[in-house]
């Protein structure tokens, strides 16, 4: 899986400063990631590396070819990256682990860049194949072995390392072992190299595009966005805005792009019901400086007061011209008497939602386009952007169950269940043994019935 590097601008000449020899190596710019490496490890790796003559940059930028970690996933390294300040690159540099590093500082060279250098999940891409071939239950353990692998704060060397961790199968274990003892693994290996695979993770890329449709499309022999393109496929309008916005909507969305949404939803939330709560959560929430959406809770301390709101909220955005898609769906929710296991078990919430793709401005910024060199300077870019408007009394449970991650909540409703018997869902907690509806003012009154600590949304990440 060698990420190739795509042409870039003249690397700077060989030239010998007071850190270091000279450059050897003028065309391969290093980066050492500081996160669980640690400062002092980094300052002594770049000492070391320099004087072999290669060329370690101390900040980021469009010169670094190779970026290095250590302990850290893809995801976590490539979100760190897209914090960092200063101009968007033109170029994609190569992820690695710092096992790339140890290896080119024993040969004195820069060495042939190989998959078991590069950083990939394995466990969760076997978790993702796994849900693309409706094996939920194989997906799911590949899913905690992952999340428990990554919560872990030391590195695995040695297949012993993993007989006391929890949540930890047999098939989890092996694929580490196989890592561990030879750089790779032939199961991750073949996923990686299978055309299923990567074609249902581009369809189902698509906004509005499910597993079962991307599969079905593979079925018919579509492999690429542009043969869906070509076939003509009759899509509904979620899909073909997802399909028109397809480059936006599957790049990061940062911090900086989220907060300018969020200051454009809550001047429109406001404009209609001051004293309104509009609240970011996600991953945002949970203190990630990117991700895929931007997602928000709306609330008025009055209950009641928030109804119709949305609706007026929504036409506004759409005549200042700033939704280039979005779907309203009605509040479905009932309260009951009594709440049943499966109550803790669905994944969608019956709040008053609009899922929207925004046109959020971004002057001077290049994005990707389809045809002449004009078109492809614009100063917008789409995101996707879902408002759930929640009565003051569901918020808490609303504001946990947005709050994420996806295991996260799977794992404490699981225990809620299980250990407390109770049942847990975005709406509501039910105590099965006294059959009663229980009252929450926040998420901390949460975490308490359950017995449990506050759990900190920074610390929810798993």
């Amino acid at each position: 899986m060698t990420l190739p590097l795509r042409k870039r601008r003249r690397p700077p000449p060989a030239v010998a400063d007071s850190s270091q020899g000279a450059v050897r190596f003028p065309e391969v710019g290093i980066f050492l990631v500081e996160k669980r490496m640690g400062s002092s490890r980094r300052a002594f790796l770049s000492k070391l590396a320099r004087s072999k003559g290669f060329r370690v940059e101390a900040v980021y930028s469009d010169t670094v070819t190779h970026v290095v970690s250590e302990q850290n996933t893809r995801d976590e390294v490539c979100e760190w990256l897209q914090a960092q300040p200063g101009p968007g690159r033109l170029d994609t540099p190569a992820l690695l682990d710092v096992s790339w590093f140890t290896e080119s500082m024993a040969s004195g060279s820069p060495v042939l860049i190989e998959p078991r250098h590069c950083l990939v999940d394995a466990l969760e891409i076997l978790a993702e194949e796994a849900e693309f071939g409706n094996s939920e239950g194989r997906s799911l353990a590949f899913a905690r072995a992952a999340s428990v692998l990554r919560s872990i704060p030391y590195a695995v060397t040695r297949f012993e390392d993993l007989n006391s961790l929890p949540c930890f199968g047999a098939h989890s274990r092996k694929i580490v072992q196989e890592i561990t003892e030879d750089g790779s693994s032939v199961e991750v290996q073949r996923v990686l190299h299978s055309e299923r695979y990567h074609t249902l993770k581009v369809f189902s890329g698509i906004f509005g595009v499910g597993k079962k449709t991307a599969d079905r499309w593979y079925q018919e022999g579509l492999r690429t966005l542009d043969d869906l393109r070509k076939k003509e496929k009759k899509l509904n309008r979620q899909q073909e805005a997802g399909l028109q916005h397809y480059t936006d909507l599957n790049s990061p969305v940062t911090r900086l792009e989220a907060d300018k949404i969020q200051h454009v939803v809550q001047d429109a939330v406001l404009r209609f019901l001051p004293g309104a709560i509009i609240t970011l959560t996600g991953g945002f929430r949970r203190g990630k400086q990117s991700g895929h959406d931007v997602d928000f809770l709306i609330t008025h301390p009055t209950e009641g007061k928030e109804m119709g709101l949305l609706i007026k909220v929504v036409s506004w955005l759409s005549s200042q011209g700033l939704l280039l898609y979005h779907h309203m769906k009605q509040n479905s929710y009932k309260e009951p008497t009594q709440m049943s296991v499966q109550a803790s078990k669905d994944r969608l919430d019956h709040f008053e939602s609009c899922f929207s793709i925004f046109k959020l401005d971004t002057p001077n910024e290049q994005m990707e386009s389809s045809s002449t060199a004009a078109e492809n300077i614009r100063n917008w870019k789409a995101l996707r952007v879902d408002l759930v408007v929640t009565p003051f009394s569901q918020y808490p449970f609303a504001l946990l169950g947005w709050t994420g991650s996806k295991h996260f909540e799977r794992e404490l409703r699981r225990f809620a269940v299980h250990e407390r018997k109770m049942i847990l869902n975005s709406h509501a907690l039910y105590d099965t043994k006294q059959n009663v509806m229980l009252p929450a003012h926040s998420e901390e009154d949460i975490f308490a019935h359950l017995g449990l600590d506050y759990i900190l949304p920074t610390e929810r990440n798993a």
